[in-house]
């Protein structure tokens, strides 16, 4: 079992920049397949970045690319995104995810079996 706690989530004016951090309970951290997703009021949640477990990968959506940095630190057990250049489109429930098997596409949210609560991001103009 894996146990996702998102943290890092405010309010913040546009241009400015946020790190969200995800914490996770599990024993083999280092090998988890880790996502961030994000899901906007009216909106269908929308995969954002993804790091692989081992040999380290990162992915991202072309809407981020450039201005979020997902990476992680094995040894605190905890993923992070770098928000920077943050727009009012930012604004979003962010929600970090863990998947125990290896995933064939990092982009899809049903590869992911575990979920934390969501940390809201909202950007003002």
């Amino acid at each position: 079992q894996v146990q996702l706690v998102e943290s890092g989530g405010g309010l913040v004016q546009a241009g400015g920049s946020l790190r969200l951090s995800c914490a996770a309970s599990a024993r083999t951290f280092s090998s988890l397949d880790m996502g961030w997703f994000r899901q906007a009021p009216g909106k269908e949640r929308e995969f954002v970045a993804a790091i692989t477990g081992n040999i380290v990968r990162t992915y991202y959506a072309d809407s981020v690319k450039g201005r979020f940095t997902i990476s992680r630190d094995n040894a605190k057990n905890t993923v992070y995104l770098q928000i920077d250049s943050l727009n009012p489109e930012d604004t979003a429930v962010y929600y970090c995810a863990a998947s125990l098997r290896v995933i064939a596409n990092m982009r899809v949210s049903d590869e992911y079996g575990y979920w934390g609560q969501g940390t809201q991001v909202t950007v003002s103009s």
